[in-house]
């Protein structure tokens, strides 16, 4: 069977609806087989210019009973159905349209409309979901206000939730009941929401700047009602942050978040009601690690911050994604970085960027941040539009600083309040707001790709002077052979030998010597001269990461141990120790490949046991200088890749650094233990990250020895952080006891779904052998593992693919495995299903026969009869 032409959608088609519509008031009717649904709408004719045209609304798998304008029943005869739209060829320009339609939430695997998921009703409308509830033109630029009015089972569903504010309520016959809520706020169709269940709630409040008390709730099933104190305090961290540093206040009586298991996102911003993954909600210091904890805080701010840069101001079209969430994600990681180690936060950004976002700019699936095509919007929730996006906006922060950023801001939410805008408005309010011309970082947004700068420095000994010299490239990505040079902030300082800043001063400068200094790279090729430079200098780049570009400096070794122990900007000093680990583990692979003999890289392990034992460091940054580049992230670097050579030479250099440092690895793992109650923030954080760094160095420098050290922890262990770092260790090992280890750790948990979720990512962790391919298909077949859960899938399936060895392993069985559960998912959630392909967006940089391979199981996918579009569209992008 040929498969049908995937529809594509331009970016330069698009035009504006014949129609608004101002409101909406929504009826359901929730029952087991079926869920009425009634819509009246306010509709007008947007501008004479349309007179005549058809009204044109999208819906996907409902069942229509019935059309009625002005109170008339529309005759079949007098309007078509198809499988995407109902459309009316002869309306007025301004009257009442309602529709009567029937949908099946029951059936529904995609958890995209209206689905039920352990027994309740939940909704996710981002980005096209509206249409599986109702007919609509289901788009972000049609805004309208709703009143929503939910009748079900009292006993089954006494919680009935939507967006805005509580109006009425009360019961009615054959044991129902109805509750009606009224969104006073214009919002598009995907931030409508709906939840109806038996839900146990969390109340408290929070009292605005300027005094408004607002209620806050939180909703989940009974049994995870204490799991709920960490999400609530961070919301109100989050509410009183945003008053702070934006000036914006909660606009409703109500904020809610409901936490639902089956969810294909982490959460999301519906207005008022937040409906979120469980996995970003629910945590105890029993149950939940310190990475949980963080991931928690930083969710709850997100969807709260969209409020107002997602909800009051929002997106003309999809391909505006990145206005929203971009931004958002930029305000999420400040305010999680007030509240913890800034430093240490944007190191972890950062090293999230390089390992999701930089193989998306290198393969075949590069995308600009701001698209112009699509064929499913579901597949542009990137990395790319996220955390580049997010970067765009940390490199016009950085330009304008903190108060010309605020100042722009503030102009985009005067100028916008209620529309749907573009990045085009975005910037404009920015350059307006400090009388600046940003317009060229426009680029940004449309350039696909990572910039390539290279840098070169010249001391003039005679002069004084030191001269820098930047050239930016970008290599081809699809659609885009011609790349311009784009705008690249650097920020950076000239060090003495001594590790302090040398003042900075320019050729053509008066009287202007700063510490540091922020230059623009505009060109394809710059320079920049300093004065009264009195020694040779070591350059300090990029400082903070102020733009999101490779760089290719030619430090020496030496150099580079000298910034990692000398560099006042600690995000330097981390990305000296990686760069040492980069040349040092391909250096070792090609030895590797080329039967030579390793030699031990002791100059560089000694560097790192110095900074390491630092007591006067922040302990979390001195536990990350320790998290030794993935095998993924090298291999962005190397083209014909040899899995087998950068794995050994990986590993031989993690042990001979781990032996170097084995004595003050033990040292620190004692004095770091936890002395009381679990608590969270930055000092217990970071004794917990010291800690079991330093036993992650004791288990590769003498696995049999520290074993029984991984084994007491795992034994009695106060917390999750502690009882899971011993469990990834202790699975890492090839003993008798690890099999013993998680069945009681399955035994132990196997009533909270969370943690089990974890317990199966572990046994993805193991790359020799055949450990974590073989636990692969025993755990498809495991009571914990569920296929209709993305949770569960993406700790299966994605942590298998995480695993470089064993995906990549030479026989093509990974990439196998893989595509199979790809093809087994797309029949039930095509959105989960579709993300997996990107595992495969590598296959060029590979040895022939796994190209082959890798190929080969990507057109056994697009073989496939009735493949989504969603999967479809990813796969052929995978094979370029």
């Amino acid at each position: 069977m040929q498969q049908e032409v995937l529809k594509t959608v331009y970016l330069k088609d698009y035009q504006p609806t014949p129609f608004v519509i101002t409101h909406v008031d929504l009826h359901f009717d929730l029952y087991e087989e079926k869920t009425d649904v009634r819509s009246k709408m306010q509709v007008k004719l947007r501008q004479k210019d349309f007179v005549g045209s058809p009204l044109v609304l999208t819906g996907e798998n409902l069942k229509l009973i019935s059309v009625k304008i002005d109170g008339k029943l529309v005759d079949s005869s007098q309007y078509s159905l198809t499988e995407e739209n109902l459309i009316l060829n002869e309306v007025p320009e301004d009257f009442i349209l309602e529709i009567h339609n029937e949908i099946k939430p029951h059936e529904n695997t995609s958890l995209e409309g209206l689905y039920k998921s352990n027994g309740n009703y939940y909704s996710q409308c981002e980005a096209e979901g509206f249409r599986k509830i109702t007919f609509f033109y289901d788009r972000p630029d049609v805004m309208a206000t709703y009143t929503t009015t939910i009748e079900a089972d009292k006993s089954q569903y006494p919680v009935l939730l939507s967006n805005g504010n509580r109006k009425a309520s009360g019961d009615s016959s054959n044991g129902r009941h109805w509750c009606v809520w009224e969104d006073p706020f214009k919002k598009p169709s995907y931030l409508f929401a709906l939840v109806a269940g038996d839900l146990q709630v969390n109340r408290d409040s929070f009292i605005t700047c300027t005094g408004r008390s607002i209620n806050l709730e939180i909703y989940t099933r009974s049994e995870d009602a204490d799991k709920c104190d960490f999400a609530m305090q961070s919301l109100k961290n989050a509410m009183k942050w945003d008053e702070e540093v934006y000036g914006l206040e909660c606009d409703l009586d109500h904020y809610m978040i409901v936490a639902v298991s089956d969810f294909n996102m982490g959460a999301m911003e519906n207005k008022g009601l937040n409906i979120f993954n469980t996995s970003a909600v629910l945590a105890s210091p029993s149950s939940a690690t310190d990475r949980i904890y963080e991931r928690i805080e930083s969710v709850v701010g997100h969807e709260y911050f969209h409020n107002w840069t997602g909800n009051r101001v929002t997106c003309r079209d999809w391909f505006q994604l990145c206005l929203k969430e971009g931004l958002t994600v930029f305000r999420d990681q400040e305010f999680s970085s007030s509240l913890g180690s800034k430093e240490v936060n944007r190191i972890k950004m950062v090293s999230e960027l390089r390992l999701r976002q930089f193989p998306e700019d290198a393969g075949t699936m590069a995308h600009p941040v701001r698209p112009d095509s699509f064929a499913s919007i579901d597949n542009f929730y990137t990395a790319t539009v996220y955390e580049k996006g997010a970067e765009i906006c940390r490199m016009l922060f950085v330009v304008l600083g903190r108060e010309g950023f605020r100042k722009g801001i503030d102009l985009y939410f005067a100028r916008h309040d209620g529309q749907a805008v573009t990045i085009e408005d975005f910037i404009a309010s920015l350059s307006d707001a400090n009388s600046v011309d940003l317009q060229e970082y426009l680029d940004w947004y449309y350039q696909a790709g990572t910039p390539e700068v290279k840098a070169h420095g010249a001391y003039n000994a005679d002069l004084r002077t030191y001269t820098l010299t930047l050239k930016q490239s970008c290599k081809p990505t699809p659609g885009q052979s011609i790349k311009k040079a784009l705008p690249i902030p650097n920020l950076m300082g000239l060090l003495d030998q001594q590790g302090h800043d040398m003042p900075l001063q320019l050729s053509g400068e008066e009287n202007i010597s700063e510490s540091q200094k922020l230059i623009v790279l505009r060109k394809n090729e710059e320079e920049w001269t300093f004065t009264n430079v009195k020694q040779k200098p070591i350059p300090s780049l990029f400082r903070q990461f102020s733009a999101p570009i490779n760089l290719s400096f030619d430090y020496s070794d030496e150099e580079l141990i000298f910034l990692l122990a000398k560099d006042n900007d600690n995000f330097n000093r981390w990305n000296a120790a990686g760069i040492l680990f980069e040349k040092t583990i391909i250096g070792l692979s090609d030895s590797y490949v080329e039967g030579k003999s390793l030699v031990a890289p002791e100059m560089i392990a000694n560097a790192l046991k110095s900074v390491y034992m630092d007591e006067s460091l922040d302990r979390s940054f001195r536990a990350l200088l320790l998290n030794v580049t993935s095998l993924a992230e090298i291999s962005q670097k190397m083209q014909d890749i040899s899995v087998e050579g950068l794995y050994q030479g990986r590993k031989f250099m993690l042990e001979s650094v781990a032996r170097t440092m084995e004595d003050c690895a033990l040292d620190l793992f004692h004095k770091n233990q936890d002395l009381g109650p679990y608590e969270f923030n930055i000092e217990a954080v970071g004794r917990r990250d010291l800690k079991n760094r330093s036993l992650f160095l004791l288990r590769h420098a003498n696995g049999e020895k520290a074993k029984s050290l991984i084994l007491s922890q795992l034994q009695n262990a106060t917390n999750m952080t502690d009882e899971y770092a011993a469990l990834s260790l202790l699975t890492d090992i090839d003993c008798a006891e690890r099999e013993d280890a998680l069945d009681a750790f399955y035994q132990k948990w196997k009533n909270n779904d969370l943690v089990l979720n974890a317990w199966i990512s572990a046994q993805m962790i193991p790359m020799e052998k055949d450990y974590a391919y073989e636990k692969a298909q025993e755990l498809l077949k495991h009571p914990a593992f569920n296929a209709l859960n993305p949770n569960k899938v993406w700790a299966l399936v994605g942590g298998f693919c995480l695993n470089f060895v064993q995906f990549h392993h030479a026989s093509g069985r990974g990439y196998q495995f893989v595509a199979s559960q790809m093809i087994s998912l797309d029949r039930t959630n095509p959105q989960v299903a579709a993300r997996f392909a990107r595992a495969f967006s590598d296959w060029q940089r590979m040895d022939k026969g796994r190209q082959q391979l890798m190929q080969g199981e990507l057109h056994r996918i697009l073989a496939e009869k009735n493949l989504s579009k969603n999967t479809r569209e990813v796969v052929s992008k995978a094979l370029g």
